[in-house]
Formats: C-alpha cells, structure tokens, sequence
C-alpha cells in the first residue's frame, strides 16, 4: 500500500523534469492521439470558419509532426546542443543502425495485420538510417539542406517520375513515390534535428519557434491557395494516359503525361499526403507551431498536460497497440471509422500509458529498442580459449 501511494506521488513530482523535456513528449502524445483520429476518425472536409470541421486538421499534419519530432530526438541522442564528437561517432552509428532495424521489422510486422493504415514505422526506422551521414551537421547547414529538399525535391522528384513514365518497384514504393517518400520526410527530419541542436529546452528557443511556425504556415498554405486559384490540379496532373512501350512512342507518351502539370502539382500541392512543396512548408510550419506550443505550455499546465506527456514518453508503444485494437476490431483486411473508438483509444491510451509511466517506466518496445541499440554499439565479447 505505502508503495502504490508513493510511486504515483514520486512520478506527479518528478517526470518531465529536466533533463527530460516534457514540451516534447507532449507534442509527441498529440502526434500519436492524431495519427489514430487520421487511421478512424470520421472527419468533413477542413474549413477554418466551421469548427465543426477541424478535427481534419489532424489528416497528413499529425504523421509529419512525429518525423519533426523524431529529427529533434535523433539531436537529443546523438549530443543535444552539441555535435557529437568524432571519437563517438562509430557507436552512434551502431546504436541507431540497432534502432532503425527494431523499428522496421515493428512496422513491418503491424503491416502483417493487413489494416488500411499506412503504418510509418518502416520509414521512421529507415530515417534512423538515413540519417547517419549527417550526424555531425551543424543546424544551419541542417535548416539548409531541409529548405532545398523542400523547395527542389518535389518538383524533381515529379519530373523524373514522368520522364522515367512512373517507375515502379519495391524500393521506389517504399522510399520515392509511396505515402511516405523519403525524399520528403527528410526535410522533417532534418528541420527537427536542427530545432533539437538550438538548445529545444528553453523557452527563447519555443518563441522563435512559434514565430517561424507561423510564418511557414502562411506562406505553405498560402501556396496552396494560389494554386487552387490557378487551377492546378493533384488529381489527374501527370498520369497521362498510358506508358511508352520504346523510344518510338515516348515522346507521345511524354507529351501525355504532361511534365509542367507534374512539376506544378508537385509545388502547389498542399492536401495530405500529396508531398508537395506547400504541403511540406504549411504542414511543416504547422509541426513546429505545435512544438513551440507545447514547450511554452509545458511549465504552466505541467499538472495538466502529464498524461499527454506519459503517453509521448511511450510513442512506438502506443501507436503498436492503437493499430493492433484497429486490427482486433475491424478483422483482417477490415476498416471502419468510428469518433466513438477514437475518444475510447485516446481514453485507454492516456490511462494505460500513465499507468505504465508510474509504475515501470519506460515503453515496452522502447524498452526493446534501447536495448538492441545497445547491444548493437557493444564490443563483441572476446573469445575465451578452452584450457589445455
């Protein structure tokens, strides 16, 4: 009984605190309650003058705030504000090389559940990768490469989609042109590790934050409607009507798919999912908006905001368990949408992961994850020969 009353005391006095960065799992816990409502929330089409229609907001904004977030856990891991130094570099590696490979076989498995959701694990576990060269960037040269791949990845990767008359293929559907390119994701990734370089913890950080947010949504969003005014479509912009079957008929084909109307998809393309250069920068600004929300609000409404914060403690944990209920629920292959089951699975999941929080700590998949980072990073044992 004395340890019942007293974990639950300890854990209201002490989680969150420093040197843990309670604003970031928070931000976190809304990513995974957001990523649920976008999997089986029923939800009308987005109108900033109806209320009624805002939980939308949560469609495509919810998955790239976690890529935003887990750039800014890769800078907290890999050396906070500082780089990491060259001598730890071999071990970083090996710890996140462990990391992703968890993370991956973990999407791939809730992907065997045969679910409509579009499970991003795989590519967050490729992105622990994908990373590792970059390690050692400094966050403007980080802000930089996220600003290119922004303005110039969509639009190239559109082209070449066209030219090459839609490539397909395992790999080109797992990194380039499925629901989550990597090419794209990137850009997060790297805008999160830059933002988690710039000393995330205090409070200035949180403003200019709020600021740059803002004014990334403005101009993505804003993007958005300048091509919706033009007429630019994410329908039917490049698909064309067939593929070349050899030189003699590509250029027809070529013609077909129409190249500028790829190109200017790729740039004014501002829906969920549609990977366009406005989507990346409105949804992006959006991310970061949140974040710095959070964080300022972390302080404030600490008592509050807790079970938000024990659920984004255990993300990898929570979401596994969200798609499994999705699965259990609808069957193999099932899909239903319910806002009834989307309040119950933010209910269970706040409880259970405050619960979990308060009496044993860390996730259990996270648990998984640090250690095969772990193992991954250690030195093999040295071979002990028989005694002779």
């Amino acid at each position: 009984m004395t340890f019942a009353l007293a974990a639950p005391a300890h854990w209201f006095r002490t989680f969150g605190r420093p040197p843990r960065i309670l604003g970031l799992d928070i931000a976190r816990g809304l990513a995974i309650l957001g990523m649920a409502g976008a999997h089986i929330g029923e939800t009308s089409a987005f109108d900033p003058f109806d209320p009624g229609t805002w939980l939308d907001l949560v469609h495509g904004r919810s998955s790239i705030l976690f890529a935003v977030l887990a750039g800014v856990s890769i800078a907290l891991m890999t050396g906070r504000h500082d780089l990491p130094d060259p001598e730890r570099m071999p071990s970083i590696r090996l710890q996140l090389l462990g990391r992703g490979a968890v993370i991956f076989v973990i999407g791939l498995a809730l992907e065997m559940l045969n679910t409509p959701i579009a499970v991003i694990l795989t590519l967050y576990g490729l992105l622990y990768v994908a990373v590792i060269p970059f390690l050692r960037w400094r966050p403007g040269t980080l802000l930089v490469a996220a600003g290119v791949l922004a303005l110039a990845g969509p639009a190239l990767l559109a082209l070449v989609g066209v030219l090459a008359m839609h490539p397909y293929g395992a790999g080109i559907s797992l990194v380039l042109y499925g629901s989550y390119p990597i090419t794209v994701w990137l850009a997060f990734v790297f805008g999160g590790m830059a933002l988690g370089r710039l000393r995330v913890e205090r409070m200035e950080t949180a403003v200019v934050a709020l600021g740059i947010g803002v004014g990334l949504m403005v101009v993505g969003y804003g993007l958005g409607v300048v091509g919706a005014a033009a007429g630019v479509s994410s329908s039917d912009a490049g698909m064309g009507s067939g593929g070349a079957t050899g030189w003699s008929s590509y250029p027809t084909a070529l013609a077909d798919a129409d190249p500028l109307g790829a190109v200017l998809t790729a740039i004014f393309g501002v829906d969920p999912h549609s990977g366009g250069t406005a989507e990346i920068l409105g949804s992006g600004g959006f991310a970061l908006t949140v974040i710095a929300l959070c964080l300022l609000l972390s302080r404030p409404a600490r008592w509050v905001l807790l079970p938000l914060g024990a659920l984004g403690s255990m993300p990898l944990s929570a979401y596994s368990v969200h798609v499994l209920s999705v699965a259990l629920i609808g069957g193999p292959g099932g899909f239903f949408t319910s806002n009834a089951f989307w309040g119950l699975t933010a209910l269970a999941l706040l409880l259970v992961t405050t619960l979990w929080s308060i009496f044993f700590g860390r996730g259990p998949l996270e648990r998984l994850v640090g250690r095969a980072a772990t193992a991954m990073a250690s030195p093999p044992r040295p071979s002990v020969s028989p005694v002779r």
